[in-house]
């Protein structure tokens, strides 16, 4: 079984989260780890679960202009044309074989708040027919970060249950 991690990040802690997961997912899966300005669009390869990545602008996916005040805030990551919702744009439509998941970071003080950049992602993904298994968000301190103590093993443990599941249902068994 093989699986894509496409991530953006703008200051660093999205591409930890996004090594994390796919380090959990390589774990079960052959797993290839791409930053979203090197992924293939579309997606050409046979790969079973596509995991994205990215952080919360604005209570959803970057866009160009937040992606532009990210870097006028010091983001050294990232460009201001290119994020995940420009990517997700380009892959086909129509029904696919692999199933998706999201994942986002986020600034732990606006916790609560609603909007997230997975779920806007997965909404995307499935309107172009993708089957997604699932959401999780990671914390950061501040908009530049750090993460929070523990957030890289939670993401990777979170990667190894996706891992797990889809070898579940390969296989035809329930996933837990």
């Amino acid at each position: 079984m093989k699986a894509l991690v496409v991530y953006e990040s703008m200051f660093g802690n999205t591409e930890e989260v996004a090594r994390a997961v796919a380090e959990g997912v390589g774990a079960t899966m052959d797993v290839s780890l791409h930053e979203v300005s090197t992924a293939p669009a579309p997606i050409t390869d046979l790969v079973d679960l596509v995991v994205v990545g990215g952080p919360t602008h604005a209570f959803s996916l970057s866009r160009p202009s937040t992606r532009a005040d990210a870097i006028e805030k010091g983001a050294t990551q990232g460009e201001a044309d290119t994020g995940l919702r420009e990517w997700i744009g380009h892959l086909r439509k129509g029904p696919h074989s692999e199933c998706v998941a999201a994942f986002d970071t986020r600034v732990d003080r606006v916790r609560r708040l609603p909007g997230s950049a997975a779920r806007k992602a997965v909404k995307l993904l499935r309107g172009d027919g993708y089957t997604s298994v699932g959401t999780e968000s990671f914390y950061v301190s501040d908009v530049s970060g750090p993460l929070l103590p523990g957030e890289t093993e939670r993401a990777a443990a979170w990667g190894r249950r996706l891992g797990e599941d889809m070898g579940a249902r390969a296989h035809g068994r329930p996933v837990v």
